[in-house]
């Protein structure tokens, strides 16, 4: 017993996806691709979370372009499946944000080179701001960023603080 679609879907599939690519069988990239766009309409408030969780169970269970094609193709940018992620039109990746970069540099540099954890805290900062305002990547970056400097921070402060109770002890009144 072979599974056939109804007419009415292949007609509909065919609009879509334009010809026989509807009946090939998709791969697992292409399923993470369709996830991915999904997951990036959920975010812009496209979606709602009962509408992305039914949407993301299907295409994790869809075994063709057709009915993967069917998930994305009424949300922006993204109308069909892949050949490749890469071979989409239109669907540019995001830069990664640059200060983010450098404010994981900078809390790891800190390490190796010194006292960056004050530069590492701002730009992290900065990067988050920038991140939300452009839509650019590298949040987890300058999350870093910021983390490792703050704990530079909390490290030097906590030292003094120790240092300051240690010698306050040893001070002999005569």
């Amino acid at each position: 017993m072979s599974w056939q679609e109804p007419e009415s879907l292949t007609q509909s599939y065919y609009s879509i996806t334009g010809g026989e690519r509807a009946r090939i069988r998709a791969a697992d990239v292409d399923r993470e691709f369709v996830a991915g766009v999904l997951g990036a309409a959920y975010g812009d408030g496209r979606l709602s979370q009962d509408e992305y969780d039914n949407r993301l169970a299907e295409a994790f269970s869809a075994r063709t372009y057709a009915e993967l094609d069917l998930l994305v193709n009424d949300l922006p940018v993204v109308r069909a499946a892949p050949d490749s992620p890469a071979a989409t039109p239109g669907n540019r990746v995001a830069k990664v944000n640059q200060l983010a970069v450098a404010s994981l540099v900078c809390g790891l540099g800190q390490f190796l080179i010194g006292p960056l954890a004050i530069v590492a805290i701002v730009l992290g900062l900065t990067a988050r701001k920038q991140i939300k305002r452009t839509g650019e990547r590298g949040a987890g970056l300058a999350l870093a960023g910021l983390i490792l400097g703050w704990f530079a921070v909390i490290a030097v402060v906590t030292l003094m603080l120790a240092l300051a109770v240690g010698t306050q002890g040893s001070v002999h009144t005569q």
